[in-house]
């Protein structure tokens, strides 16, 4: 009997690593675990349904969280302190950005460990209530965006290692790529948490549907019976808890993403704006903007788009996610609508209540992820980049330069 439960173990976890055809939440987030275990960033084995740190995996992370601050540290000196190294204004500060948040980042990956972990084991007990179509059509969306972002990034910086010189020439320089690796497979591990909280969310929404139609169907055909009423009394109750869980889930989500996602957020914003502000704005004498030769380039249209595709990514899986669970409201009042029986409204209307005070939209650090955020950064990029274009004109406007030196960076 061990023996064959044993082989039969063995079946099913050869069965949740298909690609586009999971059938679990570990199967589902298959591909993200192996890139960050490949990555040295995830210290957990799984043993049949449970997350447990793993010793050597976690000394691992430690050691490559050292490596990582401090590759930034020593970067940051030989920016600021070295003396070897000279830019003007807008690449000091950029850089120094960079070093600073790759460091951030790398040590809140670290420190909260011990909590994402219990955070996945959640995901994955609620998640366990979805059939197997709702894990068909999440795998396929998300082992899909997990290889397309994969390859994405490996294509754009095989493209600025044979297009650019860094501007910063060291020893550990090659790390940059290592860290930035890393900070893609947190953004994607977080979108991957937060489409598996939608899809418990639709699934709520579609058991209610599924309800008024069944209430429908008995009142036109007129045989609404009083044993239907107990069913439908526990079942509501049941999607109660179950919509309290989800709910807070992503509460714990936004407390153990935000810093993470608050990086991400302002490197994107830094990207984007400092890149184009080198590659575009140029001084002639005069100012000019060189947008024709640009386009062309194919490391600035990958760079552009890979952050771009970051950002939206993350945006629009909180907006839809949001918007899901908006739809569990009009549904509770929809199945109200179409009931006669007293306990069952007052259950419903005591659901009514929990939808309004669980506040179910992913924020970080007291701003909402969501579409608007989109128009916030361009609004907010346009605004930094008429700031650095006055500096320029002042600068040369005071001194008489009549060039300025770009470099690409990341």
């Amino acid at each position: 009997m061990l023996n064959l439960s044993y082989k039969f173990q063995k079946r099913v976890k050869k069965r949740r690593r298909w690609l586009f055809g999971a059938t679990d939440f570990q199967s589902l987030m298959y591909l993200n675990f192996i890139f960050c275990t490949i990555l040295g960033i995830f210290p957990y084995k799984i043993t049949i349904s449970i997350f447990e740190i793993s010793k050597p995996r976690y000394i691992l992370l430690i050691i490559i969280t050292s490596a990582v601050c401090i590759y930034e540290l020593a970067m940051f000196y030989e920016l600021n302190f070295s003396g070897r190294v000279r830019l003007d204004v807008p690449k000091t500060i950029t850089y120094n950005f960079h070093f600073i948040l790759g460091a951030f980042v790398a040590v809140v990956w670290c420190v909260l460990s011990d909590s994402r972990m219990r955070l996945l084991q959640i995901i994955q007990e609620i998640s366990s209530r979805l059939p197997p179509k709702s894990y068909q059509k999440l795998s396929k969306l998300i082992h899909a965006k997990d290889i397309f972002c994969f390859l994405h990034f490996l294509c754009h910086f095989l493209t600025f290692l044979n297009s650019s010189d860094a501007a910063i020439n060291t020893t550990y320089e090659s790390l940059r790529l290592f860290v930035a690796m890393i900070a893609l497979q947190m953004d994607m591990l977080y979108i991957n948490c937060v489409c598996v909280l939608k899809a418990c969310f639709k699934e709520i929404n579609n058991t209610l549907r599924n309800l008024q139609e069944l209430v429908m169907n008995d009142i036109s055909k007129r045989i609404y019976h009083e044993q239907r009423h107990p069913f439908m009394l526990t079942e509501i109750k049941s999607l109660k808890k179950q919509h309290l869980m989800v709910s807070n889930t992503v509460q714990m989500l936004n407390i153990i993403f935000s810093l993470q996602l608050l990086c991400t957020i302002m490197t994107v914003f830094k990207q984007i704006t400092f890149f184009l502000y080198f590659h575009l704005v140029q001084w002639q004498d005069g100012l000019s903007i060189n947008l024709d030769n640009e386009i062309r380039n194919k490391f600035f249209v990958s760079y552009i788009i890979y952050y771009l595709i970051r950002i939206t990514l993350i945006v629009w899986a909180c907006e839809t996610g949001k918007n899901q669970a908006l739809k569990i409201g009009t549904t509770v009042h929809d199945v109200f609508n179409a009931i006669s029986n007293k306990q069952i409204k007052y259950q419903l209307q005591l659901f009514s209540l929990q939808i309004l005070q669980c506040d179910n939209t992913f924020s970080v650090k007291g701003f909402t992820v969501d579409a608007t955020l989109l128009t916030k950064m361009a609004n907010s990029i346009t605004l930094y980049l008429l700031i650095l274009i006055q500096f320029l004109g002042t600068s040369h406007s005071c001194d008489g330069k009549t060039a300025i030196n770009v470099t690409e960076i990341i």
